[in-house]
């Protein structure tokens, strides 16, 4: 089993940064993959970044080159670096890990994004 807890989330101005963090209750260097999603309001869940325990990462077509998802596997965390942060990444962001064929969730983490 393992749990996630997200942090980091918050209230930042059109252009500006977050950093979210997900810390996992075990190793990260046998789950793969490790990933963050978001929902706004009204839409569904949807995949914003991945990454392997061999580093090979996996980013949504509106966040390539804004956001990047790297890993700690000495603190067991995995981050969300956010730039140029825009009204539309407004959502609930969620870490997602799979370890054994199960698929784990976090609580979420609020990203608002004022124009």
């Amino acid at each position: 089993q393992v749990q996630l807890v997200e942090s980091g989330g918050g209230l930042v101005q059109a252009g500006g940064s977050l950093r979210l963090s997900c810390a996992a209750s075990r190793s990260i260097r046998s789950i793969s993959p490790m990933g963050w999603y978001r929902q706004a309001p009204g839409k569904q869940r949807e995949l914003v970044a991945s990454i392997t325990t061999d580093g090979s990462t996996n980013y949504a077509t509106y966040v390539k080159d804004r956001f990047t998802i790297p890993r700690d596997n000495g603190k067991n965390t995995v981050y969300l670096e956010m730039n140029s942060l825009q009204p539309d990444d407004t959502a609930v962001y969620y870490c997602r890990s799979t370890f054994n064929g199960y698929v784990y969730w976090g609580q979420g983490t609020q990203v608002t994004v004022s124009s």
